[in-house]
């Protein structure tokens, strides 16, 4: 073979590698679809036994063998998953957390308020908040004990900062039955009835008022007047509140 068409067959040998190559680089470099599902920290602030069954004590809880609530399987896949014991700063507080969910929560304090509206209204955080204002699932402990779930939610501070308030309507009939909200067919029990205070807020409840969705600054929030959703279930029930709850927690994140 001549000089000049050794050459030759050198070069096309070497374009044909970098048509190879070129393709699959440019594939390595780009950035993840917007699409694509990515983990995030994910925060849960609740007076639920949604972390632990209701036992009388600790030696009881270790000793319980009542399997794990079908509702932290559902956090703990969903992302980095963080039980947190307040709201304020640092990182045993919503330091580092993207999706919080407040399930039936105690009364905050007032730098809880505060630190959970710059959370989400500077920082961007995303919460799914479930406000009920008369809980009525079952407790293990009587009235007055404070291991016992939150009965009324009292959010009314940092609600009505948002632009909102829970009504509540003592003469509608109890009883477990659906209701549809956010495009969802989600169980209820006594909801309560969100309310929007000013139209120039960022909160807009549904037409029933069972949820709203609320734009925080940088931050995003539904809110959902009832908590029945969360209680214990059977596995057949359970697996279809599961697939409820990981529907809400996307909406929420996608807001």
């Amino acid at each position: 073979m001549s000089r000049t068409l050794r050459q030759r067959a050198v070069s096309i040998a070497f374009r044909r590698v970098w048509a190879l190559l070129i393709p699959a680089a440019l594939l390595l470099a780009a950035p993840p679809q917007a699409n694509a599902q990515q983990p995030v920290s994910v925060g849960l602030f609740t007076s639920l036994p949604i972390l632990w069954s209701e036992e009388g004590d600790i030696s009881a809880l270790l000793k319980s063998e009542a399997p794990p609530h079908w509702a932290r399987a559902v956090l703990e896949k969903h992302g980095k998953f963080r039980p947190l014991d307040h709201l304020g700063a640092g990182k045993a507080g919503l330091d580092g957390i993207k999706l919080l969910v407040m399930a039936q929560p105690r009364a905050l304090s007032p730098q809880e308020n505060v630190a959970l509206d710059k959370w989400g209204r500077s920082g961007g955080g995303r919460l799914l908040l479930f406000a009920d204002p008369m809980l009525t699932s079952e407790s293990a402990f009587p009235l007055g004990d404070k291991r016992r779930p939150q009965a009324i939610v009292m959010l009314g501070p940092v609600l009505a900062h948002w632009g909102l308030r829970l009504d509540f309507d003592a003469e509608q009939a109890p009883g477990a039955h659906d209701a549809k909200a956010l495009g969802l067919t989600l169980p209820v029990n006594l909801p309560g009835s969100l309310v929007a205070l000013h139209r120039k807020r960022g909160c807009q409840p549904d037409r029933g008022g069972l949820t709203a969705q609320c734009r925080i600054g940088k931050g995003r929030v539904v809110v959902i007047a009832d908590a029945a959703l969360l209680e214990e279930a059977a596995a057949e029930d359970a697996d279809s509140r599961a697939r409820l709850l990981e529907l809400l927690l996307k909406k929420t994140l996608n807001l």
